[in-house]
């Protein structure tokens, strides 16, 4: 008996495997539309909400904060709205608004929170947190401001950084007011070595930035901006888009890297925040 397969059978089977290998070329391809289109449409969603976030909720939303606006420590620029991370003499400056209730917030830091800390760690960029509270005006409730106010405190401490990272980690649903809850707050601040102090607790309980969180947030609601997140690379919007280019992790570097060209590292540390065990030390105001 012949091994040779049949010219029949064999043209069968050839148009059956490239049947086949079409139809893998446009699961690829479909695949591919999908991922693409997720990523669009959650550059679409952050612009949208943005722009709810921006010409929606006008009143305070619960903010009955009153008193001087104490700064906290090592806050920086004017009227010392600026939280520093990275180099104080990096070339370039990232600056970034956000609400920890906003879910466009949270879903930025998951995407970009490594590569503007690689960036920040390599002297490349200094980043400056500026916070608002839209989502309290927008919802109702109080978590955008209370969350804000811990993290001032947090700043305090010297430990903004990691426990801003904590709490767009556990961020609740948008609509759960679960951050207006000062022992919330507390609980998540045991995620992070030596936060959860006396002082830290006394700091959140007391609302001791609660002005400070409303200053800012004034400044925000001021500056023109779209909505949260507003991220500008000196000066420039960067999100959702730069010159026709959508914001991700390698642009965000490229635009880095062509910003800074020639120019060196950055490797001054900013102002250390005041040892809160320092009793001679004054909040800045």
């Amino acid at each position: 008996m012949s091994d040779k397969i049949p010219e029949g059978n064999r043209s069968a089977r050839e148009r059956l495997a490239q049947q086949r290998e079409r139809e893998k070329g446009r699961e690829k391809r479909r695949r591919t539309l999908i991922v693409a289109s997720a990523v669009v449409g959650v550059l679409a969603l952050a612009a949208v909400v943005g722009l709810i976030a921006a010409n929606a909720g006008k009143d305070d939303g619960g903010d009955t904060a009153s008193g001087p606006a104490v700064a906290p420590s090592g806050a920086i620029g004017e009227d010392a709205l600026t939280v520093p991370v990275g180099a104080a003499d990096a070339p370039s400056t990232l600056t970034i608004w956000e609400d920890f209730r906003c879910p466009v917030c949270a879903q930025f830091e998951t995407a970009f929170r490594d590569t503007i800390k690689e960036l920040a760690d390599e002297g490349q960029v200094k980043v400056e947190y500026h916070l608002a509270t839209i989502i309290d005006g927008n919802l109702g409730g109080t978590g955008s401001l209370r969350a804000a106010n811990a993290a001032a405190c947090a700043q305090d401490a010297g430990k903004f950084a990691p426990y801003h990272d904590v709490l767009f980690a556990n961020q609740p649903p948008e609509p759960d007011d679960a951050f207006g809850k000062n022992s919330r707050l507390i609980e998540l601040a045991g995620e992070v070595k030596g936060l959860d102090t006396p002082s830290f607790r006394s700091c959140v309980e007391d609302g001791e930035h609660d002005s400070w969180v409303k200053k800012s947030d004034t400044a925000f609601r001021e500056g023109g901006f779209q909505g949260t997140p507003t991220v500008l690379l000196n000066g420039e919007s960067v999100f959702p888009s730069k010159g026709g280019e959508q914001i991700s992790p390698e642009n965000l570097k490229k635009w880095v890297a062509a910003a800074n060209k020639g120019k060196k590292p950055g490797t001054a540390a900013p102002s250390a925040p005041a040892d809160p065990s320092d009793s001679s030390s004054e909040p800045a105001s």
